[in-house]
Formats: C-alpha cells, sequence, structure tokens
C-alpha cells in the first residue's frame, strides 16, 4: 500500500509538472510588448534547436556506432536492422500520444523532460550487450526522443507568425542536422578520451545532452500568455481557423485527445495528403542515412571516414533547409512548389549514388542530397502544423510522425537489414529472357517504394 501511494503521489506530482501554466495577471505594458516578444522569441528559438539538437546526439549513438557494436557484440546487420526499426516503430506510435499531451502541457518543461528521460535510458544501453535488453531500451529511448519534435514544433507555432514562420521552422528543422554532426563529434572524442570504450561513449553523449537541456531551460518560454503577451494570433494579425474553417486563437482547448484526433485531424484532406507525401520522403531518409557506415565500404571508402560522412551528409544540409525555408516565405507560403523542385532533383542524385563508383561523386551527391531531403521533411513538418489550429499543432505533428516511423523508417531499416543479410548489398532481380540489373538493396527499397508515393 506504501508502494502504491508513492506511485500515486508521483503520477500526481508529474501530471502537475506538466500542466500549462495559466495566463499572467501582469500584463506587459504595450510600448514594450515588441521588445519583449523579440527577446523571448530569440530565446525560444535558440532553445528549441540547441535542445533538438541534443535530442540527435543520443538518437544516433547507435546508427553511427553500428560497426563497432556488430564486432563488439556479434551482432548480425539483419539484427541492427531490427533494432533500428524497434525504434522507429516506437517512436513512431509514442509521437502519436506525446503529440496530443503536448498540446496540453507546458511545452518547455515537457521539452526538457523528454531529454532527461532519453539520457537515462541511453545510458543504459552502455552496460548491457544482451539483444533483447537493447531490444526494450530502444523502445524508451524512443517514447522519450518522441517528446521532442512534437513540444518543438508547438513553441514554434506559439511563438511565431506564418508570415516568416517558414524561416524559422527551417531553422529549428536544420538543427537536428547539426546534431547528427555534433553526435559524430561526441562519439569521437569519447573514443579517444576512453579508449573506444562503448559503454563510455553512451554515457558521455547522456551527460553532454543533460547539461545542454539544463542550460536551454533557463532560457526557453512556455506561452506568450503565460508571460504577460498577447498571443500570436492578436499580436501579429493573422488568425488561425478551426475545423470549421472559422477564426480561433485557442493555444489551449477544452477538446478531448479523440475529440481533436477525429475532428482536427482525420477529417483534414490536407493533413493526410501532406503525411502520405512526407512517408516516402522518410524512406529515401533512412534509406540513405541509416546506412552509410555499413554501405560505403562497399565502394571502397574507409570505416571511419563513412562514420563522418553520417554527420556531413546531415550538416551540410543545415543551409540549404534554411535557404529553401526563405524561398517558401519568399514565395508566400507556396511550401509544395518547393518540395515538388527538391523531390526532382532528390531522384536524379539517388540515381548518382547508387550507381556511381567515384567516391569523389558520391561525396559530393550525398552533399546535395542532404539539402534535397532535408528541405522537404521541414516544410511539410510545417505545413500540417499551418493545416490545423494552435490548439492541434501537437497532434499533427504526432500523427504525421507516427506514419513516417512506422511505415517509412521500418522499410528503410528492418527491410533493408533482411535484405542484405539474405542477399548482400548487391541483390539482384530479373528472368531467363531478361539479364538481372545491379542494384543495390538500399536503391530497390528506397527509389522504388519511394517513387510509388511520388506518384
Amino acid at each position: 500500500m506504501i508502494f502504491g501511494s508513492q506511485a500515486t503521489d508521483f503520477s500526481q506530482w508529474w501530471l502537475t509538472f506538466l500542466k500549462p501554466s495559466p495566463d499572467a495577471t501582469k500584463l506587459v505594458p504595450k510600448e514594450k510588448v515588441a521588445g519583449e516578444y523579440r527577446k523571448r522569441q530569440a530565446g525560444v528559438l535558440v532553445a528549441t534547436c540547441v535542445t533538438y539538437l541534443s535530442y540527435y546526439i543520443i538518437r544516433l549513438i547507435f546508427t553511427t556506432e553500428q560497426k563497432p557494436i556488430m564486432e563488439a557484440y556479434g551482432f548480425s546487420i539483419g539484427q541492427i536492422g531490427l533494432i533500428l526499426s524497434t525504434f522507429g516503430i516506437g517512436y513512431g506510435v509514442a509521437k502519436l500520444f506525446m503529440g496530443g499531451l503536448a498540446d496540453k502541457s507546458n511545452t518547455k518543461w515537457f521539452l526538457a523532460s523528454g531529454l532527461y528521460l532519453s539520457c537515462i535510458f541511453n545510458a543504459f544501453l552502455g552496460f548491457t550487450k544482451n539483444f533483447y535488453i537493447i531490444l526494450f531500451l530502444m523502445i524508451l529511448v524512443a517514447v522519450t526522443q518522441a517528446m521532442g519534435a512534437v513540444a518543438c514544433q508547438r513553441e514554434i507555432s506559439l511563438w511565431f507568425a506564418k508570415k516568416n514562420r517558414g524561416t524559422m521552422f527551417s531553422i529549428w528543422a536544420s538543427a537536428h542536422n547539426a546534431g547528427a554532426f555534433a553526435c559524430v563529434a561526441v562519439i569521437q572524442m569519447a573514443t579517444l578520451l576512453f579508449s573506444g570504450s562503448l559503454t563510455m561513449v553512451f554515457l558521455t553523449a547522456s551527460v553532454i545532452s543533460a547539461i545542454i537541456a539544463t542550460l536551454m531551460l533557463l532560457i526557453n518560454s512556455e506561452r506568450p500568455e503565460a508571460v504577460g503577451l498577447p498571443n500570436m494570433a492578436e499580436y501579429s494579425g493573422y488568425v488561425e481557423l478551426d475545423e470549421k474553417g472559422e477564426a480561433t486563437s485557442q493555444e489551449l482547448s477544452q477538446k478531448s485527445f479523440t475529440q481533436i484526433l477525429f475532428q482536427d485531424i482525420l477529417t483534414n484532406k490536407v493533413v493526410w495528403a501532406v503525411t502520405l507525401t512526407s512517408i516516402s520522403i522518410y524512406i529515401v531518409r533512412y534509406g540513405v542515412m541509416s546506412w552509410i557506415p555499413s554501405y560505403l565500404p562497399t565502394k571502397g571508402f574507409s570505416a571511419d571516414w563513412a562514420k563522418w560522412l553520417v554527420g556531413i551528409f546531415e550538416l551540410s544540409a543545415v543551409p540549404g533547409v534554411i535557404i529553401l525555408g526563405l524561398v517558401s516565405d519568399f514565395l508566400k507560403g507556396r511550401r509544395s512548389l518547393v518540395c515538388f523542385i527538391c523531390v526532382i532533383g532528390l531522384i536524379a542524385c539517388l540515381i548518382t549514388y547508387f550507381t556511381s563508383t567515384s567516391q569523389a561523386v558520391i561525396t559530393v551527391v550525398l552533399f546535395i542530397m542532404g539539402s534535397l531531403i532535408y528541405a522537404p521533411l521541414s516544410l511539410v513538418g510545417l505545413m500540417v502544423n499551418e493545416a490545423v489550429p494552435n490548439y492541434a499543432v501537437g497532434l499533427s505533428t504526432g500523427f504525421m510522425g507516427f506514419f513516417q516511423y512506422v511505415f517509412g523508417e521500418t522499410a528503410a531499416t528492418a527491410l533493408i537489414g533482411q535484405l542484405v543479410d539474405h542477399f548482400g548489398w548487391g541483390a539482384r532481380y530479373g528472368s531467363a529472357t531478361q539479364p538481372p540489373l545491379n542494384e543495390t538493396a538500399t536503391q530497390f527499397v528506397t527509389w522504388r517504394i519511394g517513387w510509388l508515393f511520388y506518384l
């Protein structure tokens, strides 16, 4: 009974801890609103970017270290694929529910709490070699990682007007690209300092990310109204619409999770169109990024250089994503046009990446693909948020994330891992009358399935 009472007290404390702050009773004087808004916006942008960067330091440890883990733990590439897909499925499912929870929570604390918990579970990964325990821990990491994007996207929607939201959203979205590079840097630093200990790699990443989470918590803000400022609709003159097309400036809603899901998400055609498009891009994203450390050595790259290329692939996308976000704002919110142009270029890059034998060409194409993959991913995330009222932003993010990871990432990790296990990287297909085409398993899955959704 004592244990049960303690558990009940903890759950009540946790719900209170995440409860949104009430509107401030003391309002900021009108003459100081603009200055206070700019200061708070800067803090929110920095906090969401740097905190989300830290989420990716945790998230990509296992992906980046897959080669050393296979050697040290005796795992096959198929087992690595299953572990990665377990994360994807857990993340996708959790993101749906975390999105709904973020809409009704104090996003400032919600964001930091997810990273703290991720750090704890990631640290545990460094102390076991048991395949099934690792699978379980990866599910826990996935659930807590799902708290990141939904909180960040909600904060950006609350603090920035639609006229410049594309730029701000792209800056935030590019943070995870920088996070991938930071992950590689943290791994290399820990490897150098601790003689290649995988345990210390996991621990170092967790400690660094937890410190960053604490620092960013100090400069972050929750909602404009919670700090005495007018909401963004009133401040900017832009009003969000509800599911009936009627004006609303609500940041919070009394609707239940189910009501928001059915009234604002499932019956929204734009949400479905954007979500289905995003799945194909995710197949390409993870079909390329997740397998760089294993695929590029088959093209003659060293294992260390292939590992660095994971970070370089992500980091190279940062300027392109921000520029294309600016372009979407310049085109007055025509995000879909920018996405279409990116997809055309991406198809050409994929063909070159999988058929070229030149390491220089492959490296250059990887640089270009970073922008062409992550720019549309950034923009579809913003498009799905702009298709719903502010009180449903988190759930719209979670809804799209569910499909992206459960279907997109799973196809690009587990399926490719099994194909490579059975056929190697040079999987072939054909018939007696039609000679088989040389085509990697990665190309077969990412390009062909991607084409299905693009068409």
